[in-house]
């Protein structure tokens, strides 16, 4: 059954188990996962990508079929499906699994795939193609997010924002978190400084910058910090990039506490832990204690307090803070 995505949080059928969400625009996928499907399906979610599945196959038939006093139903998310995995929704939806709801995600998947045909013609599946978004939805997404967080932003700050993520919801978001990174400390947001932020990543990745200097990777992070000349508007999204991986380490490492298994503390993360940053976190675990992690975060959280008081005080702040770091790493990787 075919279901146009504008209309789906309308049609959503809780008597139907089998979802395939497929298409270019990967950020509209996530949003009606989080947002529609997960707050009306099971709490017991289980994440997988499709090779995964294809090289544990029995173990992932004995999570779907293993019930137990606390998982009367479970939420299946399959990322990366392709007609690879049809024969195992075949025989799945022929079994009538009623506990088990199962959400596929896919990339691009064109006429002749095996997949999207069989999702098209069962009444017992919904199929919801995701096409990139357009110039005006990007817009109204920017302008929403910035009222309700009482931000004033001119129309022209908003198509520069649009541009800049080339017609990708995801790179909007990550653009609008920037943006928002910097309202933080201040009030006034122009053009010039929208300009700026935007444009960090003519430089190496803030985000990659945090993730070495949580590896402990001097030779790389040196490498990377002669490369670029911290100003206030990236100083204030490195801290606040500091602090949400900091804070994803330290709930990470309470549930590997109860849960021993990386991998299925990892599948079970939330938000989402997408599979590219799996290896760095596996190893930024490695190499941080809790109490570590402890201590850092009231570090950051006592620089980012006194960024907030005395902002022209940010690009020292933040250069002192790296380079004290620098000198306790000892390449622990």
């Amino acid at each position: 059954m075919i279901i146009k995505n504008f209309e789906f949080k309308k049609k959503i059928d809780r008597n139907i188990n089998y979802f395939l969400l497929y298409g270019q625009n990967t950020g509209l996928i996530n949003e009606v996962i989080e947002k529609d499907l997960k707050p009306i399906f099971s709490k017991n979610i289980y994440q997988y990508d499709e090779q995964q599945i294809i090289t544990n196959n029995e173990q992932f038939k004995e999570t779907i079929f293993n019930n137990s006093l606390f998982e009367n139903d479970k939420l299946i998310l399959i990322s990366q499906a392709t007609d690879k995995i049809l024969s195992l929704i075949e025989s799945l939806v022929e079994k009538k699994t009623n506990s088990i709801k199962i959400i596929l995600k896919s990339n691009m998947l064109d006429n002749k795939s095996k997949l999207r045909k069989f999702f098209e013609k069962s009444d017992k599946t919904i199929i919801v193609p995701f096409y990139n978004d357009t110039e005006k939805t990007l817009s109204l997404i920017a302008f929403e997010y910035f009222k309700k967080r009482n931000f004033k932003i001119s129309n022209q700050i908003i198509n520069l924002i649009v541009q800049k993520a080339n017609f990708n919801r995801m790179a909007l978001n990550t653009e609008l978190e920037k943006i928002s990174s910097y309202g933080i400390t201040n009030q006034i947001i122009n053009y010039d400084n929208v300009k700026k932020i935007v444009n960090l990543s003519e430089d190496y990745d803030v985000s990659e910058i945090v993730n070495q200097c949580l590896l402990k990777n001097k030779k790389i992070l040196i490498n990377m910090l002669n490369e670029i000349s911290l100003n206030n508007e990236k100083s204030i999204v490195f801290l606040r990039t500091f602090l949400l991986k900091l804070k994803k380490l330290k709930s990470l490492k309470i549930s590997l506490e109860k849960e021993k298994n990386i991998e299925r503390v990892l599948l079970t993360h939330r938000p989402p832990i997408f599979w590219k940053d799996k290896d760095a976190i596996k190893k930024q675990l490695n190499v941080w204690g809790s109490k570590e992690i402890q201590l850092l975060l009231k570090e950051v959280n006592k620089l980012e307090l006194m960024i907030k008081k005395n902002p022209q005080i940010t690009i020292h702040v933040i250069n002192n803070f790296i380079l004290e770091k620098l000198e306790t790493i000892n390449n622990k990787i």
